[in-house]
């Protein structure tokens, strides 16, 4: 069978740069050992290597005296801590867009039901799959927002949403504003200072290119959050209270030092432009491609400019399950087939007789010859 045609870079990229192999196994045999725990020359190396990190990434986001960062073992977990450290009360009214990942979407759902806060789907133009700014403005003045969770880029369609204009917006009402950058960092330009955000929680294995076990929490240096997961620190270990300044109060346990090595190189890697660019290409080429089968619907934003990397589509009479099956066994080209833990979304696709999307995710791994091949492969399905 030939190699794997790999288009799945929206659960995690793969590979990663070399440069990113190299270094996570450096440190995994030169490096690994617990840092924040030692007073002794590894312990500090390691500590400066975490510190290091840090900075990078704040400087990726242009937050570097604006913000904190506390690493976590994924961004689920990131996202667990800023919603469930934020505080509601039954009158908290919390919006959500409807692209929302379940690591945002469980999670509020579990404090609606523990505070009892109003929770809303932000408006979504169904013909176009874009946001209803003018809508969304009427029901912010209608029901004053609390907290408002977005994603950068949805997850199923690919499409890059107007984050800092709904930020924007919700700051007028002073409420909390939520980022799921995900899909969005080292990919798309973030600026924390023009964003307007309170918190951005990232995932080190996604559009960075760096390893799993590696996600965080970014936060406003003016926000707030309670603990919600507690244990040692290595610091003041008598008082069984954690310790209070940011971003110590939010970093319990061991750091995964292999995997902040990992997201290091990674780091040096990203190209913002140089990248957008490409994978813009890529998508450009695919949905290009697509466009002429007729038996295939895409689900896309009306408009392209606002899209990236991720291209959902169904064929008629197939469920997803089966496009993705038969890629793979038939073809070796790895997908993503289903509901893409995204539960808001599909009510406007419609796509349950399909059971969900075949979901292709581009990287900076992939090129046009991927594309053809999985053209042909397409075309072979559906040719019966």
């Amino acid at each position: 069978m030939n190699k794997c045609i790999y288009l799945d870079n929206a659960a995690t990229t793969f590979p990663k740069p070399e440069a990113v192999y190299k270094k996570m196994d450096l440190v995994n045999r030169t490096l690994a050992v617990n840092a924040g725990r030692g007073s002794y020359k590894l312990a500090r190396e390691a500590t400066e290597l975490i510190d290091n990190t840090k900075s990078k990434l704040l400087e990726l986001i242009n937050a570097k005296r604006n913000a904190y960062i506390a690493f976590t073992p994924s961004v689920t977990i990131a996202l667990n801590q800023i919603l469930q450290g934020i505080k509601y009360s039954n009158s908290s009214v919390v919006y959500v867009s409807p692209f929302e990942h379940n690591a945002v979407a469980r999670t509020l759902n579990l404090l609606k039901k523990r505070h009892g806060f109003k929770l809303i789907e932000l408006p979504l133009q169904s013909e176009s799959l874009e946001m209803d700014l003018d809508k969304m403005k009427y029901m912010f003045s209608k029901d004053n927002p609390s907290c408002v969770c977005v994603t950068a880029v949805s997850n199923v369609t690919g499409y890059i949403l107007p984050v800092k204009n709904i930020f924007k917006e919700a700051k007028k009402y002073q409420a909390i504003t939520v980022l799921d950058a995900a899909q969005a960092m080292g990919l798309i330009p973030i600026d924390f200072k023009e964003l307007e955000a309170d918190f951005i929680a990232f995932a080190g294995h996604k559009t960075m290119y760096g390893p799993f076990g590696i996600g965080g929490v970014i936060m406003n240096k003016n926000a707030t959050l309670d603990e919600v997961i507690v244990g040692g620190t290595g610091s003041d270990s008598l008082n069984l209270d954690m310790p209070q300044p940011y971003p110590g109060k939010l970093e319990s346990a061991s750091k995964n030092i292999v995997a902040v090595a990992g997201l290091n190189a990674a780091l040096d890697e990203i190209d913002i432009d140089k990248s957008f660019k490409y994978e813009k290409e890529l998508t450009n080429y695919l949905i290009d491609k697509l466009d002429k089968v007729l038996e295939v619907k895409l689900y896309l934003p009306k408009d392209r400019s606002k899209h990236i990397s991720i291209v959902s589509f169904t064929v008629d009479r197939m469920s997803s399950e089966n496009v993705g099956i038969i890629l793979d066994e038939d073809f070796n080209i790895a997908v993503r087939t289903g509901y893409h833990c995204a539960p808001y979304i599909h009510k406007y696709l419609k796509d349950k007789s399909s059971l969900g999307t075949v979901r292709v995710g581009l990287g900076r791994f992939n090129n046009k010859s991927d594309i053809d091949e999985f053209i042909k492969a397409v075309n072979d399905i559906i040719a019966g």
